[in-house]
């Protein structure tokens, strides 16, 4: 399968399973030693949509820095189907398969959409242009982004920027998408849009998805699995299975499952919220 496919048929092996093995991260060894991640332990499955909630500076970015490569880990382990990714020796680097989205978005303001949409596989020699331009004008069709194909960031809405920040980041057919409070600064209404789109990228792919938020609700909505995780040093205090069928619509947000797993997810953030204030953390 070509490096911009964007179908995950059913014949494919899953890919994107990631195991994290008793991780701590210390800020600053040799000096002030932050400890932001002790101890930690997840098990997410290929195809998973892993979704991370907890207080602010509790080391939810630490974790998912650690996966894109951006830097490394104290003690234990991370691997990535089956192969290892980092320890605290083996310092991992940046890869097409682990493509990150970020909250403050990343998009090339000189580049028209298409172009910014097609630039890395172009650019690393993975399809030729043309065959990269045919496949983000499906892409884009599919996530309602026809017709700005050549217009340029500034000339679109929020909503769709994120949008189009997707598409590029699943052009590489990524084995795991990371994404960092992608639609923290979002209006209500543009950012339930938003959810639908990425529900129906994920329903098509069934990309491994590391889906970082403070939004419960967008939690719940999105999400597999909820990891819910304490305040500084972080480690998993709850995982909640969102037994919620797929796909999903707004209308999931009126039953029964959803209210009863929101009660359940309200207690646990609140409850690690409230040591989290006492110990004078803040938001950054």
């Amino acid at each position: 399968m070509s490096a911009v496919s964007v179908e995950n048929g059913g014949g494919k092996t899953p890919r994107g399973a990631i195991s994290i093995r008793a991780v701590s991260k210390i800020y600053d060894p040799d000096g002030a030693r932050v400890l932001a991640v002790d101890d930690c332990s997840m098990e997410i499955e290929a195809g998973e949509f892993c979704v991370i909630v907890g207080p602010s500076g509790c080391g939810k970015t630490t974790l998912l820095n650690a996966i894109a490569g951006f830097h490394g880990i104290s003690a234990g382990e991370i691997h990535l189907d089956g192969e290892l990714l980092c320890n605290s020796s083996q310092v991992p680097k940046p890869g097409s398969d682990r493509i990150v989205v970020f909250q403050n978005g990343a998009l090339f303001p000189w580049f028209t959409v298409l172009e910014n949409i097609t630039f890395g596989p172009v650019m690393q020699g993975a399809a030729s242009k043309k065959d990269a331009e045919e496949k983000a004008l499906h892409m884009m069709g599919q996530m309602g982004l026809k017709g700005i194909a050549h217009n340029y960031p500034s000339e679109i809405s929020s909503g769709m920027r994120r949008r189009v920040e997707i598409a590029r980041a699943m052009m590489n057919d990524p084995r795991v998408l990371l994404l960092d409070e992608p639609f923290r600064a979002m209006d209500a209404l543009t950012k339930t849009v938003v959810h639908q789109f990425l529900l129906d990228v994920y329903d098509r792919n069934k990309t491994t998805v590391f889906f970082i938020t403070h939004d419960l609700d967008e939690a719940i909505f999105l999400g597999s699995k909820v990891y819910i995780m304490t305040t500084r040093p972080a480690t998993i205090k709850k995982v909640l299975s969102v037994d919620i069928p797929r796909p999903r619509d707004f209308r999931v947000l009126a039953s029964t499952a959803y209210q009863r797993l929101r009660t359940e997810c309200i207690a646990a953030v609140h409850e690690e919220a409230v040591k989290a204030f006492k110990a004078g953390e803040r938001e950054m």
